[in-house]
């Protein structure tokens, strides 16, 4: 579910994208692929912008990588990476195994938080991490043309976003700047939080209200049609939610 034009609604209307507004509209190809796109340019010609071979990831494979990579971080024993080679490697094209959907707050760096490579992961931010067209467009790309097999919707503690939905949703502040458009967005997480019986103080609504938003991303991105809908149904794409501690640096992962 979205805000759109202030009602909570389905993925699917109002934010239907055809493959070719996904791919052309307002997320900038040219930055991922390093190729322009232009009006009427060949799917095969896309396929070919950037990508590599497809790896033979699952999607239960990937997200057991990204645990174990997490449990790396979480110990301070990253593995050892040479940048050297590896730019010259990708310099070639990507495939990624997994999409990230994080935060923007400078405290969780996914590459960092589940001890990937440069390559390793197609990773999207947005403050409260959740989904907007342009992520969308940008997930189905990664998808479609590079093959990835999960994406992972990372929440974090003493979210930003989140405390400012929360005070949005209970004492109807009020936010400087596009903020309030950013709030609307979460505040139906925040909402769903209340309904589940979250406890009233300010502290636990916020920690309530952080997982259900992942949740809630979580199955937006599963159910967007037409195409992200098709994969999850065929079993080749996983999509699942997490929860950065950032006292700790572990990351649990959250259930429907």
């Amino acid at each position: 579910m979205l805000m759109v034009n202030g009602e909570d609604r389905p993925m699917d209307e109002g934010f239907r994208l055809s493959r070719r507004a996904a791919l052309l509209g307002s997320i900038g190809l040219a930055g991922m692929s390093g190729l322009g796109l232009m009006a009427g340019l060949p799917r095969r010609a896309l396929a070919a912008a950037g990508a590599r071979p497809k790896h033979a990831m699952s999607p239960t494979q990937a997200l057991n990588a990204l645990l174990a990579g997490n449990a790396r971080y979480v110990a301070n024993r990253p593995g050892p990476v040479d940048f050297l080679p590896r730019r010259q490697l990708l310099a070639t094209g990507q495939s990624p195994f997994a999409i990230i959907l994080g935060c923007a707050d400078s405290r969780v760096s996914p590459e960092f938080a589940f001890d990937q490579r440069p390559g390793d992961l197609f990773v999207l931010r947005v403050a409260g991490n959740y989904l907007t067209v342009d992520s969308l467009a940008s997930m189905e790309y990664a998808v479609e043309f590079l093959g990835t097999p999960l994406i992972l919707v990372l929440g974090h503690t003493s979210c930003g976003a989140i405390s400012a939905a929360v005070d949005v949703a209970t004492t109807n502040a009020a936010l400087p700047g596009s903020l309030p458009a950013l709030a609307k967005q979460i505040v139906p997480a925040v909402k769903q939080a209340q309904a589940k019986g979250a406890p009233g103080n300010r502290a636990a609504l916020i920690r309530h209200a952080t997982t259900e938003n992942i949740r809630r991303t979580v199955e937006a991105i599963k159910t967007a049609g037409p195409l992200l809908s098709r994969y999850v149904e065929a079993g080749t794409l996983n999509v699942a939610g997490g929860l950065y501690d950032l006292n700790t640096g572990q990351v649990a992962v959250i259930g429907s």
